[in-house]
């Protein structure tokens, strides 16, 4: 038998075969082409060099529940993974790989109350295939094994990551960039006009802010209305974390389901630097971006599932 297989099978049966089955989360993908061209002049942001993908949904409280009980089994919560905010609940009773469920109706809603440090966990997990704690090392390396991780103050992303967190000039391109162009829309809703605040609906240039719903929508609910390149949500519902820090905080984008149609706005630095890199935040979630090919869940957790039967608003601290 194939070492790396037998080592699968030895890994699934002691720490999560005997416990669970293996959900894979699968994602959703809108390519951004027009590689090489230029800055918003109104901004600044904008150019990217690369076609790349943007996540055509947030990353959801199922998406997310999976990852949990993935990488944090036991419920430990070592890494700060989970708050007790989120529309996601802990069970201590339940076996090992089941302690976290979405509350009934919001698993289809995006995640919040993540950190920074969360999100780029979760984007390692993914550049790995989905394989139970592989969350410090992949697009990002974290060191420390603790919530906010020792080095801090110098995590970039990694060379040849394959899922990661984009950065602010690859959100701001798939936001508002006219394909084909140097132009962008003044929305992210692929329009200069203001879009309408209004409950879920499949009429063009309308979503969730200003307070009209007074809660998160499901992604997607806002059908008739995607950025330039065919994402959901980008305006709305919940700022998104980049990779990009503005002084000792991430840079968010997009506004939320409670803020005026002006965050939406190209220019708008609402978000800018407003999110603490560990602090788990209402109104904050996260999209990821990924390389044009995105590797399948590894041969790893492939073999494990063949051969084991498997089916498959409050501020804690900034950085010093």
């Amino acid at each position: 038998m194939n070492r790396s297989i037998a080592s699968a099978m030895l890994f699934c049966t002691a720490f999560l075969c005997a416990t669970r089955p293996v959900i894979a989360v699968t994602m959703a993908w809108s390519s951004v082409g027009n590689p090489g061209n230029a800055a918003d002049p109104l901004t600044g942001f904008g150019a990217v060099p690369y076609s790349y993908n943007i996540g055509t949904y947030d990353v959801t409280n199922n998406q997310y529940v999976a990852f949990l009980n993935s990488n944090d089994p036991t419920g430990a919560n070592t890494l700060g993974l989970y708050d007790s905010l989120m529309s996601i609940k802990y069970n201590s009773g339940a076996a090992n790989g089941t302690k976290y469920n979405v509350i009934s109706g919001d698993g289809n809603q995006p995640i919040d109350y993540e950190t920074w440090y969360s999100a780029i966990r979760f984007a390692n997990w993914l550049n790995n295939g989905q394989v139970p704690g592989s969350t410090e090392t992949g697009g990002y390396t974290l060191l420390g094994g603790t919530p906010t991780p020792s080095n801090a103050n110098s995590i970039t992303r990694n060379a040849g990551a394959s899922i990661f967190l984009p950065n602010v000039n690859e959100w701001y391109k798939a936001a508002y960039n006219i394909p084909g162009t140097n132009s962008y829309y003044q929305y992210p809703t692929s329009s200069n006009t203001a879009p309408t605040a209004s409950v879920p609906t499949g009429a063009i240039n309308s979503a969730n802010f200003d307070n009209v719903v007074g809660h998160l929508t499901d992604v997607g609910a806002y059908s008739g209305t995607t950025s330039p390149y065919g994402a959901f949500d980008m305006g709305g519902n919940l700022y998104q974390w980049t990779e990009t820090f503005t002084g000792f905080s991430p840079n968010v984008r997009g506004g939320s389901f409670g803020n005026p149609f002006d965050d939406l706005l190209s220019v708008s630095q609402a978000g800018g630097g407003a999110g603490s890199d560990n602090a788990e935040v209402g109104g904050f979630g996260f999209r990821l971006a990924s390389v044009i090919t995105v590797p399948e869940p590894s041969s790893v957790i492939l073999a494990a599932l063949g051969l084991g039967g498997l089916v498959v608003y409050g501020w804690r601290r900034k950085r010093d």
